[in-house]
């Protein structure tokens, strides 16, 4: 199984990060609350994916909660000097695992004291302000209130750069109008394409653009060309799905999470594939035939 591509790397936060990353999120239990099944196949994936190159891990410490901080900070820490861990605001877990909003700036200031906590660190280098909307598409509405506590905690010494998290255009231009915004953390996929356009946007502009999948999974399209494609390449689904996102923009970050050392070498595979012009079309015809929404 080769090592992850250590050459292709992104200026994200003013570090190169290899583009292949790691998202912890599948490291809690069920539904991301409780503890993981498997405590010490949980700190093995992450000190593996470390040791297979990956320099930028995506968590929160509402997953969990705590959970997942507290485990990355077991596992790794003294954090690496080009490590980049990347948190995220904007909810709390209820008593039965329920996602609330947490989104006043008591609420952003907790939960940065809390991940400081959890991840012993001093500073932390990215939060991203995770807007509320549905899981599938960001809702309009200003984030002036919450950029602004982000800001306010950022002079204070306590984050190092901000990004957004399920945002609009009209959101990401509004924040960055008060602060620089360093990513994007949004839905988007080989079928799911509403953010086209906007990616190359922040391309130009050296924004990195992080795709997510619902509820934290990076689960394979059920698609038979999708299938046919992968056979011939010799990857699964998941790793051509993988290696499309990262020829499909050179600022596109992956955060593929699991909880299994044998998947993540799969998933760190995928940066080593190739897709010829031949296959791209015919996975932007996927793309196609899964129909293109924007907002």
């Amino acid at each position: 199984m080769p090592t992850l591509n250590t050459t292709d790397t992104f200026l994200f936060a003013d570090r190169p990060v290899r583009r292949m990353g790691y998202g912890a999120m599948q490291l809690a239990g069920p539904g991301v609350f409780g503890p993981p099944k498997d405590r010490d196949a949980a700190l093995a994936v992450l000190r593996e994916a470390l040791a297979q190159g990956v320099n930028h891990i995506d968590t929160s410490d509402f997953y969990g909660p705590h959970i997942t901080n507290q485990l990355i900070c077991e596992a790794l820490h003294p954090y690496p000097d080009d490590l980049v861990i990347v948190t995220k605001l904007g909810a709390v877990r209820g008593s039965d695992g329920a996602w609330l909003p947490a989104q006043e700036p008591k609420d952003l200031a907790r939960g940065v004291h809390d991940n400081l906590r959890n991840l012993r660190l001093d500073v932390l280098e990215v939060v991203n302000m995770r807007l509320m909307g549905d899981v599938h598409a960001p809702s309009e509405g200003s984030i002036e209130k919450q950029i602004t506590a982000l800001a306010e905690l950022q002079q204070r010494g306590l984050i190092r750069h901000i990004g957004l998290s399920n945002a609009t255009r009209t959101q990401i231009a509004e924040a960055q109008r008060m602060t620089r915004i360093v990513g994007v953390q949004n839905h988007y996929n080989l079928v799911h394409r509403a953010d086209d356009a906007l990616i190359d946007e922040l391309a130009e502009q050296g924004i990195a653009y992080v795709p997510f999948f619902p509820l934290g999974g990076f689960t394979p399209i059920q698609s038979s060309a999708l299938t046919d494609i992968a056979r011939t390449l010799r990857a699964t689904p998941m790793q051509v799905a993988l290696a499309w996102l990262l020829q499909r923009a050179p600022n596109i970050l992956l955060i593929p999470g699991t909880s299994s050392v044998a998947h993540l070498r799969e998933n760190l595979a995928a940066a080593s594939l190739e897709l010829n012009g031949e296959i791209l079309a015919k996975l932007d015809a996927i793309g196609a035939a899964g129909g293109r929404t924007h907002y």
